[in-house]
C-alpha cells in the first residue's frame, strides 16, 4: 500500500479538515485581534486565546466541530474587569473561571445550562451587543468611550458633535463605516469570492487604503507575543479576598459556560455528525480557560461564527479546529509586525457588525407575537445590562424568568355551582399557590354568607401551605356566621 493510500485510510477526511482549518483561521484572525483591542488588552492576547482554543480545547472531547476562542460576547465584561482590577488580575479571573468549569463538568452540571431560559440568554447577548456597538462607535471615531453602558449610549450625541468638528475623527469614522459596508456587501458577491471571509477582506482593504493614502488614523499597538504573555503574580491572587472580585469570577464562569453550551446546541443543528456531550464540553472549555488564565490571556468561549464557518467549510473531525490553532500560532510567531498595520477603526467596524448580529431583531418580533412574556424578559434583561452591568442584568432576567414560570405553573380554576337551594358547591382544579391567593380569597368571600358551602379540593395537583392556611381560616370565618360548617373534600393526592 502506498503512503498516500495509507494516509487516506487513516485520515479519510484530511482534505476537508485542512481546507476548513484555513477558512476558520482566516475568520478567527481579525476577530481575535478585534476582541482583544476592544477588551482593553494587548492584541497578541487575543491570538493567545485563539491558539489555546485550537491546540488545547480543540483536542478535547465534547463537541467535535465547535471552535473556541475570544468572543465578542465577553468583551464588555472583560473591559470592565480590566478597568476595575487591572490587567494582571484578568489572569486570576480566567484561571478561577476555568477551574470552576472543570469542577462543574466533573459534577455533570453541564446539561443544566440548557435549562436556562433562552429569552434570558438572548437578552444577555442583545444587551452585550448594544453596549459593544455604542463603545465601538467611539473607537471608530478615535474618541475615548465612557465607562458604563448607559453613559456610552447617552454620550453618543455629544460624541457625534465632537466628531463633526474634527477632520481626523471623520476620516476614522469613514474608515470604520467602510469596513462595515464591505462586510455587509461581501455576502452578496459570488460564492467564489466569499472563499475569503468578509471580516478579513474588510480589514485587508482598510489596511491597504490607510497605507496608500496615509490616513491619520490609529493602528494596533504591538508589543510582541512573549512580552504580552504575563502570568498573574501573587498580588493578583490577593484579590480573591474581595467579594466583588469573586462576583466577577462567577459572572465570567456562568456567562462563558452558557454561551459555549448554547453555541454547541446551535452547532449540532448544523451537521449530522456526533452530538455534543455537554459535561465533557464544559470541561474542555474549563481546561482551555485554565491555560488562558495561567498565561494571563483573554477568556474563551465557543464561538458560533467560527463554528458555523468550520461546518460550512466541510469539516468532519476535530482536526480542523486544532489546525486553525496551529495557523494562528505560526502567524503570531512569524508575522507579528503585520498587526501594527491594522487600523483601529477597521477593528471597531468588525465589532460593530458583530454586536449588531447579537441583537435578535427578527426573533424579538416573532416572540412578541407568540409569547409576549418571553419577549418582555428578553428586553428587560438587555436593558438591565445596559443600565446596570452584565452580572446584575442577567440576575434580573433570571429572576423574571422564574417569576413568570411560577405564575404560569400556578394555574388555578375555580368553578361555582349554585342551584338556588342547598349548599353552594365550589370546585378548585390546578395548582393553588400563594401567587393566586388574593384572587381566590376574593372569589370565596363573595359567596353568600347565609348558605352552606361544599369546598371540593380533589382536583388540585398542588396546594401550598399558604393557600391551605388561608382556606382553613376562610372556612372558620364562613362557618362563624351561623351557617353549617364548610364541608371540605381534601385533594386526591396524599401529601399535597
Amino acid at each position: 500500500m502506498s503512503l498516500i493510500a495509507e494516509r487516506n485510510r487513516k485520515f479519510p477526511h484530511w482534505r476537508r479538515d485542512l481546507t476548513a482549518s484555513l477558512v476558520v483561521f482566516l475568520v478567527a484572525l481579525p476577530l481575535c485581534v478585534g476582541v482583544a483591542v476592544a477588551s482593553g488588552v494587548p492584541a497578541e492576547l487575543g491570538l493567545v486565546t485563539g491558539i489555546v482554543g485550537g491546540l488545547v480545547t480543540g483536542f478535547l472531547p465534547g463537541s467535535s466541530l465547535q471552535v473556541s476562542g475570544p468572543a465578542a460576547g465577553l468583551t464588555v465584561l472583560v473591559l470592565g474587569a480590566v478597568d476595575e482590577y487591572g490587567l494582571p488580575a484578568l489572569g486570576v479571573i480566567v484561571l478561577a473561571a476555568g477551574l470552576a468549569q472543570l469542577v462543574m463538568g466533573a459534577l455533570k452540571l453541564g446539561r443544566w445550562f440548557r435549562a436556562i431560559s433562552l429569552s434570558v440568554v438572548e437578552g444577555m447577548l442583545a444587551g452585550i451587543g448594544l453596549v459593544l456597538i455604542a463603545g465601538q462607535l467611539y473607537s471608530a471615531a478615535g474618541l475615548e468611550a465612557p465607562a458604563s453602558g448607559i453613559d456610552k449610549l447617552v454620550g453618543l450625541p455629544g460624541a457625534a458633535a465632537d466628531a463633526l468638528g474634527s477632520t481626523e475623527a471623520l476620516t476614522s469614522l469613514a474608515l470604520g463605516a467602510g469596513t462595515v459596508a464591505v462586510m455587509v456587501l461581501w455576502k452578496r458577491l459570488p460564492k467564489a469570492a466569499q472563499t475569503l471571509p468578509g471580516a478579513l477582506a474588510a480589514v485587508v482593504l482598510a489596511t491597504a487604503v490607510t497605507a496608500a493614502f496615509g490616513l491619520p488614523v490609529a493602528t494596533v499597538e504591538v508589543s510582541g507575543l512573549l512580552d504580552s504573555v504575563q502570568p498573574p503574580g501573587a498580588d493578583a491572587f490577593g484579590r480573591l479576598a474581595d467579594v466583588g472580585f469573586l462576583g466577577t469570577i462567577v459572572a465570567f464562569t456562568l456567562i462563558a459556560s452558557a454561551e459555549s453550551l448554547f453555541s454547541a446546541a446551535a452547532v449540532d443543528r448544523l451537521h449530522d455528525g456526533p452530538r455534543t456531550e455537554y459535561d465533557k464540553e464544559l470541561m474542555a472549555q474549563g481546561a482551555g480557560n485554565t491555560v488562558c488564565g495561567v498565561l494571563g490571556a483573554l477568556p474563551m468561549t465557543a464561538v458560533i461564527v467560527r463554528s458555523s464557518a468550520n461546518v460550512g467549510a466541510g469539516a468532519r473531525t476535530k482536526a480542523s479546529r486544532v489546525l486553525h490553532g496551529v495557523w494562528l500560532l505560526l502567524f503570531a510567531a512569524l508575522l507579528p509586525a503585520a498587526l501594527a498595520l491594522i487600523p483601529l477603526p477597521a477593528l471597531a467596524g468588525i465589532l460593530v457588525h458583530a454586536g449588531w448580529k447579537l441583537i435578535p431583531f427578527r426573533g424579538l418580533v416573532s416572540l412578541w407575537r407568540g409569547h409576549r412574556g418571553e419577549a418582555l424578559i428578553l428586553v428587560v434583561t438587555a436593558l438591565s445590562i445596559v443600565a446596570v452591568n452584565m452580572f446584575e442584568g442577567v440576575l434580573i432576567g433570571l429572576a423574571l424568568s422564574v417569576v413568570k414560570t411560577a405564575w404560569e405553573a400556578s394555574h388555578l380554576r375555580m368553578e361555582t355551582v349554585d342551584k338556588g337551594a342547598g349548599p353552594v358547591q365550589v370546585h378548585l382544579t390546578g395548582n393553588a399557590t400563594f401567587l393566586r391567593l388574593p384572587k381566590l380569597l376574593e372569589s370565596l368571600e363573595a359567596l353568600p354568607e347565609d348558605r352552606p358551602v361544599e369546598l371540593d379540593l380533589s382536583g388540585l395537583h398542588h396546594l401550598d401551605h399558604a393557600c391551605r392556611t388561608a382556606l382553613e381560616n376562610w372556612a372558620k370565618r364562613h362557618s362563624a356566621t351561623g351557617t353549617d360548617p364548610v364541608k371540605v373534600t381534601e385533594p386526591a393526592k396524599a401529601g399535597v
